[in-house]
């Protein structure tokens, strides 16, 4: 009569990819050539700070581009250099959270244990800068 214990039904969830905002060529080329004058002087720098920083802006522009895997080795390569918790830092983060998401949607165990122990890592580097300070 009421209906309170019938089962609904439920609607399939739709799986929203997040859309990749169409760059136009221009902004591409742009980014593309940035990318390439960060490339040189990182191939040019030998201080650490100044590489991770270079690292850093590089990994940054390859995620406008949804350059996924360039974008998580050159931020990856940006915290090895120095540690800390800046801007790089936290799309790095995401970049994982990211891949761990896609992992799972494809149900593929192996990928989401392999993002989440990054994870985790990055939450033992944000632990040590936190206690010695981002210097």
């Amino acid at each position: 009569m009421f209906g309170f214990f019938k089962k609904k039904e439920k609607e399939p969830k739709k799986v929203l990819a997040k859309e990749e905002k169409a760059l136009s060529t221009e902004a591409t080329e742009k980014i593309q050539s940035e990318i390439t004058q960060l490339s040189h002087e990182i191939s040019t720098t030998q201080d650490r700070h100044k590489l991770a920083e270079l690292y850093e802006q590089s990994g940054l522009k390859f995620s406008e581009l949804y350059e996924t895997d360039q974008a998580i080795r050159c931020l990856e390569k940006s915290l090895e250099n120095r540690q800390t918790i800046g801007e790089g830092y936290k799309k790095l983060m995401s970049l994982y959270n990211q891949k761990r998401a896609d992992a799972a949607r494809a149900g593929d165990d192996e990928g989401i244990d392999y993002y989440m122990g990054k994870m985790d890592e990055m939450r033992q580097i944000a632990k040590q800068v936190t206690i010695k300070g981002n210097k």
